[in-house]
């Protein structure tokens, strides 16, 4: 009996292993489609992309005409996917997302309700300028982000499977926004920060994007086969040294876990969903980067865009013109050693 089982695990392995090299030349399809509409910006396509192979959803923070939302709309193409788009104001309301109940007349004159979809019910939901919408409208979209599902006059709606928002953020416009509560950004996977185009990239936007015809993305994959990615990435092994970097470079985030540095400018820390997400996308990341299993260069590469929106310095680091990004790249170079 003992015997059948180890075989079963060497089975197993080896499945997993031609499951991954199958995903492998998928992702770097899906690579290619989206590098022939998006110019540049690899490093913003590589973590949105992980964001979405992991199962989970991602905040991008960036000032306005980065193509954030043209990054979107070309995932939902290549990957497949349902997607839908909410423009956020201050005057939207949950129902202007969730939906809502409508009256019906039959021809007998009776009288019923009827449930109308908002725009959530999408397999890839672009949340533009999240900030912009109240704290009422915000918590009805992370609610589903959360759980899933929506709840309307009592009556549970499921989404669509797979599900995944991909928020912007625009962080110049303070005014008239509302910035995401900490425990409702803890609900994206990873922050990704849209910086300005490189002097080639942006000479190529504008040859590539001015003339009569611009390229349009194909589908590579479809909505079944990205859930058996996502399956597969929950599958890869991670090895103890990797797990240990993991649970050391979260813990040394947090202020009164021994670190001097992070005692010193740091005002709260990481928590334990801040590990989760860095065991899913560095397994990501290594099939994303052709390899079978996530080493220690996963870990440092993800921590900014993991880290990032969990902590927050205290005020005298913020005086002293300090940002949550160096003292990541500090916590890493000492992690490194």
């Amino acid at each position: 009996m003992g015997m059948m089982n180890s075989t079963e695990t060497v089975l197993d392995e080896k499945a997993v292993i031609a499951a991954a090299e199958n995903a492998l030349s998928d992702i770097a399809a899906i690579r290619a489609e989206v590098a022939k509409v998006i110019f540049g910006q690899e490093k913003v396509v590589e973590n949105t992309l992980l964001a979405v192979l992991s199962g989970g959803h991602a905040l991008l923070v960036g000032v306005p005409g980065l193509a954030k939302t043209k990054l979107v709309a070309t995932l939902g193409a290549v990957l497949g996917l349902g997607s839908n788009r909410i423009q956020f104001t201050p005057d939207l309301m949950p129902s202007d997302i969730l939906g809502s109940e409508v009256m019906d007349t039959d021809d007998t004159g009776r009288r019923s309700f009827r449930f109308v979809k908002g725009p959530v019910f999408a397999q890839l939901l672009m949340a533009d300028e999240i900030n912009r919408a109240s704290p009422r409208t915000q918590s009805a979209l992370l609610q589903s982000m959360q759980e899933y599902h929506i709840t309307v006059a009592g009556q549970r709606y499921d989404l669509p499977a797979p599900f995944h928002v991909l928020a912007t953020q625009n962080p110049l416009e303070q005014e008239g926004t509302y910035p995401l509560p900490e425990a409702q950004l803890d609900r994206f996977l990873l922050q990704v920060d849209v910086l300005y185009p490189e002097l080639a990239a942006e000479r190529q936007i504008l040859l590539e994007t001015t003339g009569l015809s611009e390229a349009k993305p194909r589908g590579i994959i479809d909505a079944a086969r990205l859930q058996e990615i996502q399956m597969l990435v929950r599958q890869m092994p991670v090895s103890d040294k990797v797990v240990d970097a993991i649970l050391s470079l979260v813990r040394s985030a947090r202020p009164g876990h021994g670190n001097a540095t992070t005692d010193k400018n740091v005002a709260w820390g990481p928590g334990p969903r801040a590990g989760q997400s860095l065991m899913l996308t560095a397994r990501a990341r290594a099939l994303y980067e052709g390899r079978l299993a996530p080493s220690l260069d996963d870990i440092y590469a993800l921590a900014e865009p993991v880290l990032e929106h969990r902590m927050a310095l205290t005020f005298a680091a913020r005086a002293e013109g300090m940002s949550v990004r160096d003292v990541i790249a500090g916590l890493v170079k000492q992690a490194r050693g």
